[in-house]
Order: C-alpha cells, then structure tokens, then sequence
C-alpha cells in the first residue's frame, strides 16, 4: 500500500521548515490533518499536488479546472467504484465465514457426546438436570457465554455475574430449539450454525454469517 497522504506531508515538512506559531496556523494544520484523514478513510491514496490545488482554487470558480458538472461526475464514479469494492469485500467475507462455520461444525459434530439434530444444531449436554422442560411459550432465566468459533467471547451473563430472564420464542432459531431440550438445572453447549443464529445479519460484534458458541445454563422455567 502507498503511504498515507498524512504521511507524505509529515515527510516533506521538515524541507519547508515549517512552525507552527499562531493560531491560525495551528487551526490550519489541525484541519488539514483532519481532513486528510477522512480523506484516505474514504478515498485511498490520492494524488497530493493536485488535492493541494484544489483546496487552494475552493474559494475561487474562476481559477478551477473543473466545472461542478465534472466535479459530480468524477464524485459519481469515484463512489461506485468504492461501493463495488465494498460489495466485494464484503462478499469475500461472507464466503470465508461461510466456509469457517461449515469446517467447524463438521469437525465439533466427530466430538465425543456432540449430538446433531436435524436442523443442524449441535448440542452436548455438561451437567443434566432433573427439572422442567419449557415451551416456546415459556420465559426461562438462563446463564450463558457466547463465543465466536475462534474464541472471542462476543457477550456472557456468566462475566456479567447476572442471570437473563426472556421468552423462548423471542431469541434466534438456533436457541428456541436448543432450550426447549433441556431441563431445569442443565448445562448444555450449543453450537449454532449461522442459519439459525443471525444470518447474512451483523449483530453487535457478531459479524454476518457467524457460527457461534453458547454455553447455556438453564436455571428456571416460568410457564
């Protein structure tokens, strides 16, 4: 990658000798940083001389090289291009967490006590309990900690140290399954497939198409 425009001021800055001294200058320089910045966040390297000359003939029409017509223009196709590119991306990552998920639950289903129900949740139960089982019409009070499959805990009532109350039915598809085959005073550990977790669907730091993993305590049924 090129460098950064902000990085090629700070490199010839020394050969101008510059100071900062007033106010305005310090203004000055603030707002340039702060414009390159979004800049390079938005646009990517760009060609300084000519972005310098631009800011210069801003205040003045007569001096421009382009009239507002080709500025729209230039803008126009400058923003397909970078949503193409995004799309891209964004497609590149889908394909890889797709994939990812499938790797992952492939090999957690060969694990000793893993059982794989028919939609594709696995599920492996760490304590049994002997209490009620809830309907998707119940509301359960559960501990849980949820992972992503390498590991990044994206959110736990365990770490909180308080239990969640809620109903079966109003959570994702791969838990209103999952509750509803245990039992009161159950530990169990699903792992969801992203199907039935949230999708093509960001979710706070749940990126789209995530396989995730919940350890899930199941303490009471309220029917």
């Amino acid at each position: 990658m090129k460098p950064l425009i902000l990085a090629a001021v700070m490199a010839i800055t020394p050969a101008w000798g510059m100071e900062l001294e007033t106010q305005e200058q310090k203004l000055s320089y603030a707002l340039g940083i702060i414009v390159g910045e979004r800049i390079y966040q938005d646009f990517g390297e760009l060609e300084y001389d000519q972005l310098i000359e631009g800011i210069k003939t801003a205040a003045n029409p007569e001096s421009r090289l382009m009239t507002n017509d080709e500025i729209s223009e230039v803008m126009q196709a400058a923003q397909s291009r970078m949503q193409e590119q995004q799309a891209a991306e964004q497609q590149a990552a889908a394909e890889a967490a797709k994939l990812a998920g499938s790797a992952f639950l492939q090999a957690n289903a060969e694990k000793d006590g893993v059982e794989v129900q028919e939609s594709g949740l696995q599920v492996r139960w760490i304590t049994r309990g002997t209490g009620a089982s809830p309907a998707a019409s119940d509301q359960v009070q559960v501990h849980y900690h949820g992972t992503l499959i390498d590991g990044t805990v994206f959110d736990s009532s365990v770490d909180r140290g308080e239990p969640v109350t809620f109903p079966v039915n109003g959570v994702i598809p791969g838990w209103v399954e999952g509750l509803q085959l245990m039992k009161e005073g159950d530990k169990v550990e699903f792992v969801i497939p992203q199907d039935l977790a949230y999708g093509p669907g960001a979710a706070g730091s749940i990126p789209p198409f995530s396989t995730l993993v919940f350890e899930v305590e199941l303490l009471k049924v309220n029917p």
